[in-house]
């Protein structure tokens, strides 16, 4: 066989090689894959029914038998969030809560710094005395930057004292041995299941047993909330 022969041979063999190896990994849609499994994630994390939630201790806003849940996971830390307490939740609440229709639900995910930890876990102790959402409003009214020691358990245990009828005793009991923390590790893995990583997350769902999640991701305006809550209740109504 000639030199420029086995050139070609050589070139021929190569060539069928890469020709074989690409029909072996033929290339993934890596976006579906993800979609596929994150709705898979969705349909199976049903149950996110009001009572069970309720039972399980999460803070609560408006009526137990409002027809529509709001799924709040926020970080007191985090200042989207702060932007939704201020802006968009009021509008919910007069609109929604205060008529019976909406209930909100408070679920903790605590992934802006180091110190958010703290803070949910003193929102919790708070919530055991039925002063959870008095602490929620106080904590995002003083919000500061990231990690300054704004919520250090120092200041947590101020931002206590200055809520009218708080019990401080019991809730530096509860505070100090950290009560709450496999309760928020629980609400992290929740979020975590549906996909949510940044903060406020919401899921919106029948009140009686938690089907056809809607999510809403970030610290959209009340038309967006408004436009799955009307959509929410007019299939409840049918």
């Amino acid at each position: 066989m000639s030199e420029r022969s086995s050139i070609l041979m050589m070139l021929f063999i190569v060539a069928s090689s890469l020709i074989g190896i690409s029909s072996i990994y033929q290339p993934v849609n890596v976006e579906t894959e993800s979609q596929n499994q994150s709705q898979s994630q969705q349909q199976q994390n049903t149950g996110l029914s009001l009572s069970t939630l309720m039972s399980q201790g999460s803070p609560l806003l408006g009526d137990p038998a409002a027809p529509v849940t709001i799924i709040d996971f926020s970080d007191f830390q985090c200042y989207t969030c702060a932007r939704y307490v201020k802006a968009t939740e009021p509008l919910i609440n007069q609109t929604y809560i205060q008529s019976g229709k909406v209930a909100l639900v408070f679920k903790h995910l605590p992934n802006r710094g180091f110190d958010s930890m703290g803070a949910s876990l003193a929102a919790q102790c708070a919530n055991d005395q039925g002063k959870f959402w008095q602490f929620h409003q106080l904590l995002y009214k003083n919000q500061k930057p990231i990690d300054s020691g704004w919520v250090n358990k120092e200041n947590l245990e101020k931002f206590a004292s200055q809520i009218p009828g708080l019990d401080k005793q019991k809730f530096n009991a509860c505070f100090n041995t950290q009560k709450y923390k496999s309760f928020i590790e629980q609400d992290i893995v929740l979020g975590s299941s549906f996909g949510f990583q940044d903060t406020p997350s919401f899921i919106i769902v029948d009140s009686k047993d938690g089907s056809d999640p809607e999510l809403l991701k970030g610290a959209h305006p009340f038309p967006s909330f408004k436009t799955i809550i009307e959509k929410k209740l007019a299939e409840i109504d049918k």
